[in-house]
């Protein structure tokens, strides 16, 4: 009944509980109890509506608000329980002879305060402290099996790109041009969903804007907007049609298995200006500096700030990642289970790059009136630098 072939195997499952386990100790928290999908998934293997109560010491519990069938089908766990509501977990330990926490962890970041609340009623013997930076630096780095998942989401990703040339032409709304790209997606397999953690994150798909549409600011933290197709949405395509001689943005994720892949490519109808053909060609070269600068150990908001001098360099500072106060203070960020995971390669960010993480790096351009040029590649961190996953052809595509 259910296809089991994608599921988290049982070891990947055991070794992230163990690092949880282990910084549960060190932080003298006694169990964390996991209550949003993204780290629900990530530690149960399961996104059916649960919680995951993972002591410090011992063995974990799911229980199973619904469907526990299907839980039991695609989680590896072996303590799987059914429970009615959320206020039997207490005793749902109990049974299990797990004693209540002195103190819980809780991922305080992205808990509605209601609920949190609610936990601090049923756990009224709990000091309650928040884990989620500890869940999410767990999640930087990224282990083999992710990163397999994450390889084969990149080439996926190369694929839509390629499909672009397929679909484009002159007159075509980009709403349009975006829904076909997005169904030849569907195709291939990509999940639909796009998770972000911050509040008020949405995304769908990603941005395909034309010309001086790409330009427009929006309330995400991106350096590219949209005008979209209503103010309820406020970013991505809209219904301006494509013309000739602009830049046309194509900044999609694509979501395999759980697992995000963030390519932008910039296509043109025939030839660009030459201002905008050499501010895409320095974003180039400030992605191959900081893919050789982005090594083990140095720090994530030090990337940026060697972005922006080489930027600066070009001549084009003021228009980085965004024009005028509009402009992000970032070039690149995590991508994992989500679209903005640990690191981020920001101003002032002080975490230091490791082994395994992965990175969307992106730098752009934008010129308002005219459009945005730049790069956008999904890249795992190693002893030399990124090593870079999505590979389809990085100058302007103009097609004649």
């Amino acid at each position: 009944m259910f296809d089991t072939k994608h599921n988290v195997p049982k070891s990947e499952l055991e070794s992230r509980i163990k690092n949880l386990q282990s910084r549960l100790a060190d932080n003298d928290i006694d169990g964390a109890l996991i209550l949003q999908n993204t780290d629900l998934y990530y530690f149960s293997g399961t996104v059916q509506q649960s919680y995951f109560y993972i002591p410090a010491h011992g063995d974990p519990l799911l229980m199973v608000q619904k469907d526990l069938d299907r839980a039991m089908a695609e989680s590896a766990i072996t303590g799987i329980v059914s429970i009615e509501s959320p206020d039997q977990i207490p005793e749902s330990l109990r049974k299990q002879e797990i004693d209540l926490p002195h103190t819980l962890g809780l991922e305080m970041d992205v808990l509605p305060v209601s609920r949190y609340f609610k936990f601090q009623k049923f756990f009224s013997g709990s000091k309650i402290s928040d884990i989620s930076g500890i869940i999410r630096l767990i999640r930087a780095v990224k282990s083999n099996y992710e990163i397999k998942i994450i390889q084969k989401a990149s080439q996926l990703a190369d694929s839509v790109a390629e499909s672009v040339k397929e679909f484009i032409f002159e007159g075509v709304p980009e709403i349009e041009l975006a829904g076909k790209i997005e169904a030849m997606a569907r195709k291939l397999g990509h999940q639909g969903v796009i998770r972000m953690r911050m509040w008020g994150g949405e995304l769908f798909y990603g941005h395909l804007m034309a010309g001086d549409s790409a330009a427009v600011p929006s309330y995400l933290s991106s350096p590219t907007g949209g005008t979209a197709i209503n103010p309820a949405i406020a970013q991505g395509p809209g219904q301006r049609p494509v013309r000739r001689h602009e830049p046309v943005l194509v900044d999609y994720v694509f979501a395999f298995n759980g697992y995000l892949a963030d390519h932008a490519r910039i296509f043109s109808l025939g030839d660009l200006p030459d201002e905008l053909i050499f501010a895409h060609k320095a974003m180039l070269s400030v992605q191959e500096l900081i893919k050789r600068k982005a090594k083990p150990g140095i720090r994530a908001g030090e990337l940026y700030e060697i972005a922006l001098e080489k930027t600066n360099e070009f001549g084009f500072a003021d228009h980085f990642m965004g024009f005028g106060s509009s402009r992000i203070q970032f070039v690149g960020h995590g991508v994992g289970l989500e679209l903005d995971e640990f690191p981020f390669l920001a101003k002032n960010q002080d975490l230091i790059l490791e082994n395994n993480m992965v990175i969307a790096l992106e730098p752009k351009l934008i010129f308002p009136g005219k459009g945005v040029v730049g790069i956008e590649n999904t890249h795992v961190v190693g002893d030399d630098g990124l090593n870079q996953l999505t590979l389809f052809e990085e100058d302007i595509i103009v097609l004649k």
